[in-house]
């Protein structure tokens, strides 16, 4: 049985440690951490002090089954449970054989130092260094609290609010926070020196976007079409699909050809905290879906190789139960919707487009045996002179 203590600890080190967290780590048989935060703690002989090896998500079960009998205290920043150690350890071990003992996050203290209630700001975590998926949730008048990777990511957040045009926008980066070596240093995106700040530093971000850029920030569905790669579902039908497949937290979409993962994207970008598994014809798109889905702030889009039916309908039964599947017309077949439809759960949503009109007949009659909704779609576009006259598209969606 695992005993984790996980003690959240500030900038000011041990010395600014509660009586009560002091008692647990000088009773702890092992101490885990980082090799800083270890650093603050005082020595005790008879203690077994564990460093994170640099790959910890691939390692941590295995330290934790080398000391699984023991009293273990596992040191933390701030809160363990903001983009920390502490959802880690629960998803290991379980939630009941974890205590946590949160200190003052770094989130807490940037919105104290800035004045913002937690109602007017959004956390965004750059730990990763994935800096493109701060692209997400950029939107005029919004403020974020970004925790940076370390002291490069606030000229690459810069670099990037420029490139986004969001150049106008307010950055002021708190560093070393509750440390007596505390620093704040404040300037527009467009006038960012590149600068080395402190290794341990927030971001806090006011937006401002260009006059010209302000249409283009919306995660709403339905980006212009020369956002995402050619041969993309249009806009529209992009738009029709994604109102049906209703993208919500904690949801899994299986995306099964709309073109580069266009639908996928777009159902994680409208929920940040929603999943998206796209199946893809061969490297060349998985290239551009990797591509698209960095470029609008997607940088984490799950990718399988799918070739032909028999593939697609394998990647369906191999995956877990999703919450969604939606089926393009490259992959449409009445195999792959009874595939899509097995791998479905109770309440889940299955949304398929057709083009051509056999395949429009065979939604037909999926509707009459199955029920649900079956809508055509057409989206002509005004010309100079005339207008740009569509084929019509049918959907059909279901929900289980």
């Amino acid at each position: 049985m695992h005993r984790i203590t996980v003690v959240g600890i500030g900038a000011d080190g041990w010395d600014g440690l509660a009586m009560s967290s002091r008692k647990i780590v000088r009773e702890a048989e092992v101490v885990m951490g980082g090799k800083r935060l270890l650093d603050t703690l005082p020595w005790a002989w008879w203690q077994e002090r564990v460093e994170w090896p640099a790959s910890l998500e691939d390692a941590l079960a295995t330290l934790l089954a080398e000391h699984e009998d023991k009293k273990v205290a596992v040191m933390a920043s701030g809160d363990p449970l903001v983009a920390g150690i502490g959802g880690l350890l629960v998803d290991a071990v379980g939630a009941e054989s974890v205590e946590i003992l949160p200190g003052l996050s770094s989130e807490t203290l940037a919105r104290a130092r800035m004045r913002w209630s937690y109602e007017q700001t959004s956390l965004v975590s750059l730990e990763d260094h994935e800096v493109r998926r701060l692209v997400q949730h950029l939107a005029p008048g919004r403020r974020l609290i970004v925790l940076s990777g370390d002291g490069g990511t606030p000229s690459s957040v810069a670099s990037l609010l420029r490139e986004r045009g969001y150049g106008g926008s307010t950055m002021t980066v708190l560093g070393d926070l509750g440390a007596i070596t505390e620093s704040r240093t404040e300037a527009r995106a467009d006038a960012w020196a590149d600068r080395v700040s402190p290794e341990l530093n927030v971001i806090c971000l006011e937006c401002v976007a260009d006059p010209d850029r302000r249409s283009a920030t919306s995660r709403v569905p339905g980006l212009p079409d020369d956002a995402h790669a050619t041969g993309a579902l249009a806009r529209d039908l992009r738009t029709a699909a994604l109102a049906r497949l209703g993208p919500a937290a904690g949801d899994l979409l299986v995306d099964v050809g709309s073109g580069a993962g266009c639908v996928a994207v777009e159902w994680v970008r409208a929920e940040p905290l929603a999943r998206a598994v796209t199946l893809v014809r061969g490297a060349g798109e998985v290239r551009e879906a990797r591509a698209v889905g960095t470029e609008l702030g997607v940088p984490a889009l799950e990718l399988q190789e799918a070739t032909d039916e028999d593939a697609v309908i394998a990647a369906l039964v191999a995956l877990d139960a999703p919450d969604a599947v939606f089926v393009g017309p490259r992959y449409l077949s009445a195999a792959v919707l009874d595939a899509a439809r097995g791998s479905l759960k109770p309440g889940s949503r299955l949304v398929a487009q057709a083009v051509t009109p056999a395949d429009q007949a065979m939604l037909t009659g999926q509707f009459l045996e199955l029920g649900g909704e079956l809508v055509r779609l057409q989206a002509d576009v005004a010309q100079e002179a005339a207008w740009q006259v569509a084929e019509p598209t049918v959907q059909w969606s279901l929900l289980l």
